[in-house]
């Protein structure tokens, strides 16, 4: 058997988990994100942050868009840049990793199999690292973007057991790894107890974004089981407060 590869995207978060280290990914949206200095701003604020990694992806987003910032992130901080497609067009060159998503808690066959056939001989082509991941919508009303451009209803907050079946089955299904989120700008984070039910029954890293505003936010979720937290809204609306999000936390005593 060969030994793991160490440059891959995948296992350096396989090791994490089984560490029970922290990661922590910003998720840069190309069609939101800013020009000129406030750009730039943001770039050098990512790159001296505690962030391990950046996503780079959303749900109306162009390939022009999305390989300039790809480009320019790669060129500009030393994380790992990860996409995180909303379409086939979001597939782009340089990119260190893609997360090859499967709307798992949703019924919408083109989310599930569809795009995933239209992307695959581009994918090949670039020969980028591919993370077979399960992608669990997880909240409740209002409906945020996510749900309404995926056609899908959340798993509800209240029933973990069924987000829990949901994530047994990907697993079973092959999938490496799973993504619960609570989309872009929602109300509230995942519910920690939903994040420990699916860590307690299934063994894959999990990334955990939505609603993340705060330490606090990412905290409960790392003590939860999370194995990547990401943080994308409130770095957007300020980038500032990426200086208060720490992958460790000091106390009084540590000075």
């Amino acid at each position: 058997m060969n030994p793991p590869d160490p440059t891959s995207w995948l296992n350096t978060l396989r090791l994490a988990q089984s560490e029970g280290a922290r990661r922590l990914a910003v998720l840069v949206d190309p069609e939101d994100a800013p020009s000129g200095g406030p750009w730039l701003d943001l770039v050098r604020r990512i790159d001296a942050s505690d962030a391990t990694d950046v996503f780079v992806g959303g749900s109306l987003v162009t390939e022009h868009v999305t390989k300039r910032v790809v480009t320019e992130l790669k060129r500009s901080i030393t994380q790992p840049v990860v996409l995180f497609p909303g379409s086939p067009s979001q597939v782009v060159e340089d990119a260190d990793a893609l997360l090859f998503l499967s709307l798992i808690s949703g019924r919408n066959p083109d989310l599930l199999i569809g795009r995933h056939v239209e992307a695959a001989p581009r994918i090949a082509r670039m020969e980028l690292e591919t993370v077979p991941t399960g992608y669990l919508l997880i909240g409740d009303p209002p409906l945020t973007a996510a749900a309404y451009m995926s056609h899908s209803l959340p798993i509800p907050s209240a029933k973990p057991e069924l987000a829990v079946a949901t994530a047994q089955a990907g697993v079973m299904l092959g999938l490496q790894c799973l993504y619960l989120d609570a989309g872009s700008g929602a109300g509230h984070p995942v519910p920690p107890q939903t994040i420990t039910a699916i860590r307690q029954a299934v063994d894959v890293p999990l990334i955990v974004g939505g609603g993340m505003t705060s330490q606090t936010d990412l905290e409960q979720a790392w003590h939860a089981g999370a194995t990547c937290v990401v943080v994308g809204s409130a770095v957007e609306r300020n980038p500032g407060v990426l200086s208060d999000l720490r992958l460790s936390v000091r106390t009084p005593q540590q000075g």
